[in-house]
């Protein structure tokens, strides 16, 4: 592929228009510079009615829909991610109505496991589409590259997850970690809805022990109300039960809640000063780049690649094994050294710059291409 010198992106003639697979999601709007040009990325379709822009609601993708690809105005098709619930079918009728019109199609591989599917069958299937007929592939990790070329025999293009949390937030953050008192020590365990690759039932029996030997130390777990309430809607009776027992012997502080706001969720991590991801299987974190923008330590598990997205403490656990040890000397290290493993605002500045000339060039590079 030609890569072509960075140039202008002047409304016109020269403009890459991006059909972005999503466009409103922070990670997608990270993709552009701070300041400066950048491609016009399509706002996503309404999924009640098509016509209009979604902003924030983007589920489902619109844009998956071959009919909508068909007559959209667009250069670059860039698939990221929400094709969870679409059949391998329905993607190869995207595929071949992209290739008719001669629209490149750029895929990010986010997952090579979907943390939201129970089994890896449908996720391949769908892979299995999507990775052999993409024009380019962008992926976050080496690891994740490697894999690729394992199962496919196709070259991604690394490119660093951009910072998650705005910088301004990030700053009014890191300054007030410094400011903090050193012997406050919070671990924090969020089990959300409890996403398919959760297994915090594993993992909790150890936190509790070992973060209740520690001195000042306290063991915060949060969850939805649809986890815990007795009318939740995926309530989980046995983590329920369990987690009541432990807050009321005193072991662990437990806090229901509804889905937190940005800001709400800023707040919640920047508070702690460990985040443990309790994932069994999975790729990469979109929570552990918010944790370094925060300047929180993830403690991370085995599976996937979350180590090779930036510094972590890593524990095993994997679909098939889990070492109970390995998350205590973890949890004990992060007490012990109080890790700095956080992203400078510097770094993430010179990343996002870094992300964005990329994408710029290798739009503009399959654009010629497709002449």
């Amino acid at each position: 592929m030609t890569v072509l010198q960075p140039t202008s992106a002047r409304p016109g003639r020269d403009a890459i228009t991006v059909a972005s697979v999503p466009s409103g999601h922070v990670y997608v709007r990270h993709l552009a510079p701070e300041n400066g040009p950048a491609p016009r990325r399509l706002p996503d379709p309404d999924p009640s009615d098509p016509t209009r822009s979604a902003t924030q609601r983007w589920w489902p993708p619109v844009m998956l829909d071959p009919e909508w690809a068909a007559s959209a105005d667009f250069d670059v098709f860039h698939l990221q991610f929400g094709f969870d619930a679409v059949s391998p079918e329905r993607l190869s009728d995207l595929v071949r109505v992209l290739r008719e019109r001669g629209k490149p199609l750029v895929l990010t591989v986010h997952d090579l496991r979907n943390p939201h599917h129970r089994t890896r069958r449908l996720h391949d299937e769908q892979l299995d589409v999507l990775v052999p007929a993409a024009d380019a592939l962008v992926t976050l990790t080496d690891g994740a590259a490697g894999e690729i070329r394992e199962r496919w025999g196709r070259e991604a293009q690394v490119l660093p997850h951009p910072h998650v949390v705005d910088l301004r937030t990030m700053a009014v953050a890191q300054d007030a970690r410094a400011r903090r008192r050193s012997w406050d020590f919070r671990v924090g365990l969020h089990v959300k809805s409890l996403r398919a690759a959760m297994d915090p039932m594993a993992i909790l029996p150890t936190l509790v022990e070992t973060v209740g030997s520690l001195p000042g130390a306290v063991l915060q777990v949060d969850a939805h109300r649809d986890v815990l309430d007795d009318a939740g809607d995926r309530r989980d009776a046995e983590l329920a039960s369990y987690l009541r027992d432990r807050q009321a012997a005193g072991e662990l502080e437990l806090r229901v809640h509804d889905y937190f706001s940005d800001a709400e969720l800023w707040n919640y991590l920047g508070s702690l000063d460990v985040s443990v991801l309790p994932y069994r299987f999975g790729t990469h974190s979109g929570w552990l780049e918010a944790c370094r923008d925060l300047g929180t330590t993830v403690v991370a598990p085995t599976c996937g690649y979350y180590a090779d997205q930036g510094p972590v403490l890593s524990y095993l656990l994997d679909e098939d094994r889990y070492d109970a040890g390995t998350l205590a000397e973890s949890i004990v290290l992060a007490h012990e050294t109080r890790p700095r493993l956080g992203a400078s605002i510097d770094l993430r500045r010179h990343q996002r710059a870094h992300v964005a000339r990329a994408h710029d060039l290798l739009y503009r590079a399959l654009v010629q291409a497709a002449g």
